[in-house]
């Protein structure tokens, strides 16, 4: 009997935050995500991406670029020939996901096994404060001053009120900082010193992705980190000399398969490594687990912001994030 052909299904699903968001760019309060899962007989590979308005997907583009892809899944597509089938973004993650998990049951091997990785550790990732008034923001930190590490979002203007605000609540966490484009160069130099001289290890994209080019001329005295301004590893190049570290994202980058070949690239010519996350479920998380795993950076928190997570779902114990059970990936 001729094997049964491979069945795509794509799904959407919002899931409410357990509070309000906020970024430079805006505020939410649902996580919208979109499923892909690949049926292979009895059985089923899933993967999951969060479409971002940042980059010219919606929930409803990202779902009709992944019905199109249903012919080619149900003519025996695979994971190798997706990467030239798809360009990167957030519906090539679903695919690619799925495919890592479909593999994995497929060969009753872990999915870190088939990339080389091997056992996968717990990691600690940091935790995002949303960006608010500095007395607000201190408020919050107060209610997560025990964590580790904290993110802040910033915007520009206030914001060495607001990381002082939260410096006087958590004196013992370690703070990073993401701008999400909302910083000038005016910014860099009058507020960057200030942040350094309180604590602050690493400020994520300050200036927006195709304007960044004062980062080559302005003094860092804090570690800068590209994410907008990074997606796949044909983007590192043009980065050196401007940013220190790069934020790998599996929903810019498309997938697992090229955030892993971004992370080689980006360790080869010298940047530091950070894992970030779009606001998902754990089943969106847990690819980036394995790449996380070489990262200096972790932040992995988006299952800790939703009043409720998908089941099962990864288990986190404060802010130490425990490797997936196969039950929910890979």
């Amino acid at each position: 009997m001729a094997p049964s052909p491979q069945r795509l299904s794509v799904t959407r699903r919002a899931w409410p935050l357990a509070r309000p968001f906020a970024i430079s760019r805006g505020s939410k309060t649902t996580a919208e995500v979109v499923v892909a899962e690949i049926f292979d007989g009895d059985v089923r590979g899933r993967g999951e991406c969060v479409p971002y308005p940042r980059y010219g997907e919606s929930v409803d583009s990202v779902v009709a670029t992944l019905e199109d892809m249903r012919g080619a899944v149900f003519s025996g597509l695979d994971r190798k020939e997706l990467q030239q089938a798809m360009p990167p973004g957030a519906a090539r993650n679903a695919l690619d996901a799925a495919f890592w998990d479909l593999d994995a049951k497929r060969y009753d091997r872990r999915a870190a096994d088939l990339a080389g990785i091997g056992t996968l550790r717990p990691l600690v990732t940091a935790y995002t404060l949303g960006l608010d008034t500095p007395e607000r923001m201190g408020e919050a930190a107060a209610a997560q001053r025990t964590r580790p590490l904290l993110k802040l979002k910033l915007t520009g203007d206030g914001d060495v009120e607001r990381v002082r605000a939260v410096r006087r609540a958590a004196p013992a966490a370690r703070l990073i900082v993401d701008a999400n484009e909302g910083w000038s160069e005016r910014h860099l130099t009058e507020v960057m010193p200030a942040l350094a001289e309180l604590g602050v290890e690493l400020i994520e994209q300050p200036l927006p992705a195709a304007h960044d080019e004062a980062l080559a001329r302005v003094p860092h005295p804090i570690p800068v980190c590209a994410d907008e301004a990074c997606h796949t590893a044909a983007d590192l190049d043009r980065l050196i000399g401007k940013y220190d570290a790069i934020n790998i994202k599996l929903d810019k980058a498309g997938g697992l398969t090229e955030a892993l070949q971004l992370a080689t690239a980006a360790r080869a010519r010298g940047f530091t490594i950070m894992v970030g996350c779009m606001i998902g479920t754990s089943l969106a998380m847990a690819p980036a687990v394995l790449v996380a795993q070489q990262a200096a950076v972790v932040d992995l928190d988006a299952p800790l912001l939703l009043a409720t997570d998908r089941t099962p779902g990864l288990r986190y114990d404060g802010s130490t994030l425990f490797p997936p059970e196969p039950a929910l990936w890979g």
